[in-house]
């Protein structure tokens, strides 16, 4: 006899492909929209980025169909100990999705190599003074190892990102540090053709022995050794760019530059400043988001706080063995002391955005 001749209420089925929720924004809309857009309509970065990446807790049925062998699934919210009510709430400032994003760096590179084509076409580099020849040659090629150990912490940080907002801001942010580190390999061996002697490789020796450049060193090895990813993404636009990264950017290649009759370095640099803005604006934000979060604030904040502690030692210590480069230009026109004061202020904004109590070192 059938179930529903004897009255039984019949089992209801659930088909093995069902991957939907019954109930999710717009599900009684016309239109396509299956999440909640920040503003009134979807942008296209969000219609290219939220909920690319699943999550069991939202829409679909089942749990993860592949994990670990330890038993961890796909992503997992305990890879980084900061906590979220809601992991989806991010979205990037930049709003940059892929194809955005490269179309901006195709742009950069365009202008990079534009000026250093042009630079070269009318003779530049020949009168670059002496002494600042070899600050580029050695230091600037020893800054270079700093961007690269700055994108490959980065690049290995996105993967645990818990949602495809989180993954794409640390993803671009490692692709600009990455992309820097070539401008400056490509920039220094177009101008080594133009000045006998100049020795592309010196730069990396400075890396591994200048006393001036081990505590860059630890700094940036400090933040690739930790396993947590937004520990890492916090260290690096939080704490080590505006205390090392703008310092030497800002504080000194481009402020001295023109005096040395270098008009190309800083047109170079100054995409590597465009490009931290849009990086910090992101940081700012998710951080903002899990500092002010309904639920864990106050977890969130004292974890912040830890991490501010800890690599801020770190990056003060290298910025401080950075000293003696401000003494090396024949023309000096900016002093050390005014560029870290310069940093220093540069920190404890950002802190004061987050709600954050910088060391008293910072002070």
């Amino acid at each position: 006899m059938s179930a529903q001749a004897s009255g039984a209420a019949a089992e209801p089925v659930v088909k093995s492909g069902a991957a939907g929720s019954a109930v999710f924004p717009g599900s009684d809309s016309r239109r396509y929209n299956y999440f909640e857009p920040k503003g009134r309509k979807a942008t296209h970065y969000e219609d290219m980025t939220v909920d690319v990446q699943p999550d069991p807790e939202r829409y679909l049925l089942q749990d993860w169909i592949i994990s670990f062998p330890d038993g961890t699934p796909t992503y997992s919210k305990d890879w980084t100990a900061a906590k979220s009510s809601n992991w989806h709430k991010f979205r990037a400032v930049d709003q940059e999705w892929e194809r955005t994003h490269y179309q901006r760096q195709s742009t950069i590179c365009g202008m990079v190599q534009n000026t250093i084509e042009n630079g070269r076409k009318s003779g530049a580099p020949a009168r670059f003074d002496p002494a600042w020849v070899k600050i580029l040659q050695n230091h600037l090629g020893a800054y270079k190892h700093a961007e690269f150990g700055l994108g490959t912490s980065t690049m290995q940080a996105q993967r645990y990102g818990y949602t495809q907002m989180v993954n794409n801001a640390i993803l671009t942010n490692s692709s600009y540090k990455l992309r820097f580190a070539q401008d400056i390999t490509l920039y220094l061996s177009e101008i080594a053709l133009d000045l006998p002697g100049f020795d592309v490789n010196a730069g990396k020796q400075h890396w591994l022995d200048d006393p001036i450049w081990q505590g860059v060193r630890k700094s940036i090895e400090s933040v690739m050794g930790s396993n947590d990813y937004l520990e890492q993404y916090f260290a690096t636009n939080v704490v080590f760019e505006p205390l090392v990264g703008e310092l030497f950017r800002s504080g000194f290649l481009m402020q001295a530059a023109s005096a040395q009759n270098d008009f190309i370095t800083p047109a170079v640099v100054s995409a590597a400043e465009a490009d931290y803005e849009r990086n910090l604006a992101n940081t700012v934000e998710l951080f903002h988001i899990l500092g002010t979060d309904a639920q864990h604030a106050a977890h969130n904040i004292a974890l912040f706080n830890k991490w501010l502690a800890k690599h801020a030692e770190l990056a003060l210590d290298a910025a401080n063995r950075l000293q003696p480069i401000w003494s090396q230009p024949r023309v000096k026109v900016v002093s050390f002391n005014d560029a870290l004061s310069q940093a220093k202020n540069r920190i404890r904004g950002i802190a004061a955005e987050l709600g954050l109590t910088v060391p008293a070192s910072l002070a």
